[in-house]
C-alpha cells in the first residue's frame, strides 16, 4: 500500500503541458510588450540626447562669441560664431573671421534623426554681446530648429531669439 501511495505522489507532483503553454505564454506577452517599451524609450532617449547636443553646440557658439575667443586660424577680426545646418543630418560651427568661416566643429546626428533648416541659417552669435543675425522682422523675434526622428511622431524644437535666448 505506501509503494503505491509513493508512485501516486510522484505523478501528481509535475507540471501538466497545458501549465507550461500557460506559463510560456505569459512570459512571451510580457517580454513583447516590455521590449516594445524599451524601444520606444530608447528611441525618446536619442533624440533627446541630439537636442541636448544641438543645443550645447548653440551655447559653445555663444560663449565663444561673448568671449571675443579666436581660433588659432583667425587672422582677421572676429565677427561671430555661427550654427549653420548643412543637410538633413549635419550640422557645423563656424567662426565667421573676415571673408572665409573657419570650422570649429562639424557634427552629424545620430542615424534615424533628422534636423530641420531654420528660417535663418545659419545663425549667428555676433561678438561682445551684441545679439544674432535673427532679423527683428521674424514674427515672432526667433527661429526654431527641429529635430524629428524619423519612422517615429517624435520631435522636439530648439528656439534661438533674437537676443541669443536658447530653449
Amino acid at each position: 500500500m505506501s509503494n503505491s501511495k509513493l508512485q501516486i505522489t510522484n505523478w501528481k507532483s509535475g507540471y501538466t503541458l497545458i501549465e507550461i503553454l500557460v506559463a510560456l505564454t505569459v512570459l512571451g506577452l510580457l517580454f513583447g510588450f516590455g521590449f516594445v517599451s524599451f524601444r520606444d524609450f530608447s528611441r525618446r532617449q536619442a533624440l533627446q540626447g541630439a537636442v541636448q547636443s544641438v543645443q550645447g553646440d548653440l551655447r559653445l557658439a555663444q560663449g565663444d562669441a561673448l568671449s571675443g575667443e579666436k581660433p588659432s586660424a583667425c587672422s582677421a577680426d572676429l565677427n561671430g560664431y555661427s550654427f549653420q545646418v548643412v543637410s538633413a543630418s549635419e550640422y557645423k560651427l563656424l567662426a565667421n573671421c573676415g571673408v572665409s568661416p573657419i570650422l570649429v566643429k562639424d557634427v552629424v546626428l545620430p542615424s534615424g534623426i533628422i534636423i530641420s533648416t531654420p528660417t535663418v541659417n545659419p545663425i549667428m552669435f555676433k561678438t561682445l554681446g551684441q545679439g544674432t543675425n535673427i532679423p527683428a522682422s521674424n514674427v515672432p523675434a526667433s527661429t526654431t530648429i527641429t529635430l524629428t526622428q524619423q519612422n517615429t511622431t517624435n520631435s522636439a524644437t530648439v528656439t534661438v531669439t533674437i537676443g541669443g535666448q536658447i530653449q
